[in-house]
């Protein structure tokens, strides 16, 4: 009999071994859910006191959430002081609230022990644990049920791995789980009613569940032992040693790359700029180090399985697959790269040509806008955005060249590749393109530089920043204001700054007086305001403008020069302090424009720190229109 036959025939064995296994399992699981059904029909009905206790769980489980969300919002409030107070205490009161739960609960559930049906896990032999409480909807039988068929899937699993058995944390407890799958949640109840924590009942009942497994499959030890001595002839022999001669290779190449950090890794710099400092470096390649040895391992894993399909006859064209599929491309990619090496030597000299090209571009910029080359009619302002502009036409020509070099340009796919992100840009960055032209245009038009005050629609500000797209202006109220440049093309701008360092920017104020204040009175006390104002010059000196004549008043417009345009609220508002108190000092009322005064009997406006103490206000006339007399009072 030669080996192909032992190895059927161990198959077969297994395949009925299992089979056998299966049958016995369901007649177990069979066996212990009809006692399991007789055992609830005496538990059908909960008294009074476990619906309480499942009430108060349910809220328990509820107040855990809630701390979980006080918890959190205590982290987010860290530096607020009175916040994090106020939930630390929220948090403090819930446990108290807790706590107290807990210690209601426990004479309850004691009382509940003298009555209380447990229904036992049974899954092979032995009793594994016994289930009391309930969880949602699932009474005590059905959890027990549940609990034992799992456990009997674990065992009916070819290669149960004890050590994936592992316990998880939920919102309500714990979880025991053999990889993805629940094999029994224990809550908070489970752990009152055992007088011990969750923690510590999954511990054991993990710890349970495992042993009993373990054990019953070392009791029918014969088919696993079978199957390992196959899996171990078509793989270990095959892939364990190489892969333990991969990880030693290796291990000994990060040995080098370790042991040699002060001698090869001193960091990466460009231009001055350190990308990488020396253990980042170090740790660059052993990451590198790390790949390879992924991609090897992989690699070496990938060429055995047509090793392990090219032993059976019913999987030997899967061999011849899997090497083809690798194969093939393999073959394709270095005929590629063959035939693009002339294409890539045109590349790169188009790419040395245009790099040389650009560097030259630059050094007339530099010097441009250093003022050593001067042209006349061009700004030194214009300097880097033309330089980026002749900068982006080298580059796009650059790539047209370049483009029919490609390998796989002339190929369908490629062109339509290409036709779809040109129709992609083209509807997708119109405001865009729109804003990049306008960008374009600002430029040379000059309207504004960076740090002037300036107002562009209903926005004043000072210019922070200027893109080929937008500008920045700080307002006053230090607010980021974003204008796109098409807004600034299509509206007016006026720029404060640009003759306030020279000439003197005008700043004007209107004040409306009745025609019962002579003018010569008035320009003199608002001159006098302006000339008191910070920031208003001396010379040229302040002067006033009568810009109308209304029905009811003068309207009188105070202008004075400063060279401080990024100041003007301040100053406006000092101007106005000013113009009131020297109005006040020559007595005159700054009324509203449709005030008629009466005098007779009436207080002045003027404040009282500026009249006289002996001040009182005029009297009423009285005329009487009988006798012709008139009589004052």
């Amino acid at each position: 009999m030669n080996l192909k036959s032992v190895i059927i025939f161990f198959l077969i064995l297994l395949n009925t071994n299992s089979y056998s296994q299966g049958k016995d399992s369901l007649k177990s699981v069979g066996s212990v859910t009809d006692s399991l059904n007789n055992d609830s029909l005496k538990t059908e009905k909960l008294n009074e006191t476990e619906k309480l206790i499942l009430k108060q769980s349910d809220q328990q489980l509820l107040d855990s959430i809630v701390k979980s969300d006080l918890k959190k919002e205590i982290e987010i409030n860290s530096e607020n002081e009175t916040k994090r107070i106020q939930l630390e205490q929220k948090l403090k009161q819930l446990e108290t609230d807790d706590s107290i739960n807990h210690a209601l609960q426990r004479p309850k559930i004691q009382a509940m022990k003298k009555t209380a049906k447990g229904f036992p896990v049974i899954p092979f032999k032995d009793t594994v644990m016994v289930i009391y409480t309930r969880i949602g909807s699932s009474k005590p039988s059905e959890r027990a049920k549940a609990i034992t068929q799992r456990i009997v899937k674990l065992y009916d699993k070819d290669f149960f791995d004890k050590d994936s058995l592992k316990m998880v944390r939920n919102e309500s407890g714990f979880d025991v789980i053999y990889k993805d799958e629940i094999i029994i949640t224990i809550t908070e109840l489970d752990a009152q009613w055992f007088e011990t924590s969750a923690e510590e009942l999954s511990n054991r009942y993990l710890t349970q569940i495992r042993e009993a497994v373990v054990k019953e499959k070392e009791v029918k030890s014969f088919a696993n032992i079978m199957r390992r001595i196959i899996y171990a002839l078509l793989t270990i022999i095959i892939v364990t040693l190489l892969m333990k001669l991969i990880n030693r290779l290796f291990r000994k190449s990060a040995q080098l790359i370790t042991a040699s950090r002060s001698k090869y890794f001193s960091g990466i710099k460009i231009n001055n700029v350190n990308l990488l400092n020396p253990d980042q470096h170090k740790r660059f390649y052993l990451r590198v180090n790390n790949v390879l040895k992924f991609i090897v391992k992989l690699a070496a894993l990938y060429f055995a399985l047509p090793l392990i399909f090219s032993i059976f006859p019913s999987t030997k064209e899967y061999a011849d697959v899997l090497l083809d599929w690798v194969i093939s491309p393999a073959k394709d990619i270095i005929d590629s790269i063959f035939k693009f090496l002339p294409n890539l030597f045109t590349i790169i000299v188009i790419l040395v040509f245009f790099h040389y090209a650009i560097k030259m571009l630059k050094y007339f910029a530099d010097e441009i806008a250093s003022g050593n080359i001067k042209i006349a009619g061009f700004y030194q302002d214009w300097t880097n955005p033309t330089f980026n502009i002749l900068k982006f036409i080298l580059y796009a020509f650059m790539l047209v060249l370049i483009f029919p070099y490609l390998p796989g340009s002339d190929s369908a796919a490629f062109q339509g590749v290409s036709v779809f992100l040109g129709l992609l840009l083209s509807f997708g960055s119109t405001s865009a393109i729109t804003n990049l032209i306008a960008g374009f245009v600002i430029t040379y038009m000059r309207p504004f530089r960076i740090g002037d005050t300036i107002r562009i629609g209903d926005v004043t500000g000072i210019v922070m920043e200027k893109t080929m797209l937008v500008i920045r202006i700080k307002t006053i109220k230090n607010e980021d204001v974003t204008v796109p440049n098409s807004t600034v093309l299509s509206s007016h701008t006026v720029n404060y700054s640009t003759n306030a360092a020279n000439t003197g920017l005008i700043i004007h104020s209107t004040v409306t007086i009745g025609y019962d204040v002579p003018w010569k009175k008035m320009h003199e006390a608002l001159i006098n305001a302006a000339l008191r104002t910070e920031s208003i010059l001396k010379e040229p000196k302040p002067f006033v403008l009568q810009t109308s004549l209304d029905d009811f008043y003068v309207s009188y417009q105070i202008n004075g020069y400063t060279h401080d345009a990024n100041r003007q609220a301040v100053i406006y508002s000092n101007l106005h302090i000013n113009i009131q108190d020297c109005c006040n000092e020559a007595g005159i009322e700054i009324m509203s424009p449709h005030y008629r005064n009466m005098r007779d009997g009436n207080m002045t406006t003027i404040p009282a720190d500026y009249l006289s103490k002996d001040y009182e206000p005029p009297a009423f006339n009285v005329k009487n229109i009988g006798d012709g007399k008139k009589a004052e009072k």
